[in-house]
Formats: C-alpha cells, structure tokens, sequence
C-alpha cells in the first residue's frame, strides 16, 4: 500500500474510542470475537495474538488482557524476540481478516457504524508514519498509508453498502494460523446461520 493524502474536512476520522465513530478502531469495546471456542475480546487482541503463533503463553497473556491497549502493550513487550518473522508480510492480510470476523460477528452493530460513513473516505488519524492511519500536515490534509481506513472502506464496499450479510470468514493465505496450537480454519457463527435456514425455509413455505 502508497501513501495517500486526505482533505480532513471530507472524510471521517477515528482517534478516539470514544469518538462518533470509535467503533471503527480495532482498540473500540463491545465486538469481541468468537474463535475456536475462545473469546477474544477485540479485534486488536486477535490481530496481536496472530503474530505469535507458536508462542501460546504469549497469545493467552495477550487475550486475557480486560483492553485492548493493555494487549497492545503485552504484544510490544514481545515482538523484538518472539514475533513471526513473516509479519510484515502478512500483517494486512490478518489485519483484513480479522475485520471480516469483526463485522461477521457482530453484525448490526459494526455495520451500522460504517454504513453511516456513507461514501466517504475513513482515516484513522495518527500521530506518527506508521501505515495503519494518515498523520496531520500543516494545509489541512492528512497523509500516511492509511491501511486500517482503507480495508475499512474496503469492508464497506463488499459488504455494508448492498447488505450483503456475512456468515462466514475463510482464513488468511498465511503459514501457521494458530490459536492455542489450534489451527483457525472457516469461522462462522453458527446460530446466524440457524435463523438465517430458518427463515428462508418459512419463506419456502409461505
């Protein structure tokens, strides 16, 4: 991914969790995951997890965290001896998955929020050169890579805009997708797919 500059006046930026639209960061309460009979507590815990795959004690001190940040600061604490060399390789492909499963599983409420974006570009506002969000120039404009907004939009576009309900989410093309020394395989939430049958059954029969 380019950088790409932004008109901070025509798009939605997240910083904050608690912003209009913090539901959008990965660091944003209330959309915890359910993977492989475990509950993971955000998309950040999950994506941060992910870089330590053979390192189970590593991934369990990182989702036993009560916040996202605190998984952050566990996963940093690590990730100089212990991260999986491919990392930078792979991190946009996790990072996407792991937002598929974040919609897919907490549907209503995630599609909502970027369904209210409309059309407009999401920036995740950053304080430094990292790519996963734009950093603040001096005309206006934000510029930076901006990975996290883009699969977001991305997310958008598939799904959120023509209410193309996603049941299930297919793993990554990486080596070594492991939970837990458990291999992550087709996530799906099982009892939306139940109602969903169900209902397209009494539809059937009407």
């Amino acid at each position: 991914m380019n950088s790409r500059t932004y008109k901070s006046k025509e798009v939605i930026v997240f910083r904050k969790t608690t912003e209009p639209f913090g539901g959008l960061s990965n660091m944003a309460s209330g959309f915890s995951l359910f993977i492989n009979e475990i509950i993971v507590p955000s998309s950040e815990h999950l994506y941060q997890a992910m870089r330590y795959p053979t390192n189970p004690e590593i991934q369990f001190e990182i989702i036993s965290q009560d916040n996202a940040m605190k998984a952050k600061m566990i996963s940093n604490k690590y990730k100089a001896q212990y991260s999986r060399p491919d990392w930078e390789k792979i991190q946009i492909k996790v990072m996407r998955w792991a937002l598929e499963i974040k919609l897919a599983q907490n549907w209503d409420k995630f599609s909502k929020i970027l369904r209210d974006t409309q059309n407009k570009s999401i920036v995740e506002y950053a304080t430094d050169n990292k790519i996963w969000g734009a950093k603040s120039s001096n005309n206006d404009e934000l510029i930076g890579v901006n990975a996290l907004g883009r699969l977001l939009m991305e997310l958008r576009e598939k799904y959120v805009e023509d209410n193309n309900r996603i049941y299930c989410v297919h793993p990554p093309s990486v080596p070594a997708l492991l939970l837990y020394n458990q291999h992550i395989d087709i996530i799906c939430d099982d009892m939306v797919i139940d109602f969903h049958n169900e209902s397209l059954l009494e539809d059937s029969l009407v």
